[in-house]
């Protein structure tokens, strides 16, 4: 995988929606390569300004007089062409009007990360790429990070309390390559992600998003984020446990 391999398969890895042997290349390739992994990153942080950016649609009398003059000039067919693109003209032009007024859209650094990591939490179940890496065995799991990323997640397996480890992957969150690890309670999935922490302190309010509840801790020097539709007293003692 080179880096104009990765440039033209960007939107649909972004998207999710590259087969899962071109996925996983991008990712090997991403872990070794600075460039391309800026290149995802602000592809990312575009997608989550547009979905954060409020929606104003244009007035009534706006549309009254575009659909007016788009009715006299063109056929049936460009008419409805230049009119949904009349429409998103008008509702970029006001969203942008809305941010350089406001002075930015922006959402704070945790916040973001909690909506990277549900939206990957999903994104894996709906595109069925939960493993790159399919064990139950911690000391097979572990290694095989290995010189795939810059750090060496911690791997725990707690299936002696009913949370058995499955596998793991490789992912893009928070502008770098991270760890993700995944683990059963039954018929419920829990992702974790980990990589090295830069925060300060130690956050452990579970946030819930769209019905997934996030938890957050540090620990020896990692930044942990488990997410899953787990209740909520599952997934605290789930991390409780991980946390020891």
């Amino acid at each position: 995988m080179t880096c104009e391999d990765v440039d033209r398969h960007l939107d649909p890895y972004v998207d999710r929606e590259c087969d899962q042997e071109a996925a996983m290349a991008i990712r090997e390739h991403l872990s070794g390569c600075a460039a391309c992994r800026q290149r995802v990153a602000d592809r990312q942080a575009l997608g989550r300004l547009v979905r954060t950016a409020p929606y104003y649609p244009a007035p009534d009398s706006v549309r009254a007089r575009v659909s007016t003059a788009v009715r006299r000039s063109l056929s049936t067919r460009r008419m409805l062409t230049w009119a949904a693109a009349a429409t998103l003209l008008l509702a970029v032009s006001g969203g942008l009007l809305i941010v350089r007024s406001t002075g930015s859209v922006r959402l704070s650094s945790a916040d973001a990360i909690v909506d990277e990591v549900v939206a990957d939490h999903v994104r894996s179940l709906m595109a069925d790429h939960l493993f790159d890496i399919r064990s139950a065995d911690q000391h097979t799991v572990k290694p095989w990070f290995l010189g795939k990323l810059d750090f060496s997640p911690p791997v725990t397996d707690l299936a002696s309390i009913g949370f058995p480890l499955v596998g793991g992957r490789l992912e893009y969150l928070a502008g770098r390559p991270v760890a993700a690890l995944v683990y059963q309670r039954q018929k419920h999935t829990i992702n974790v992600f980990v990589w090295p922490a830069v925060e300060t302190t130690s956050s452990n309010a579970l946030r819930t998003v769209h019905g997934f509840h996030v938890e957050h801790w540090t620990r020896d020097g990692m930044s942990l984020w488990a997410v899953s539709d787990l209740n909520v007293a599952e997934l605290n003692e789930f991390a409780r446990a991980l946390q020891r």
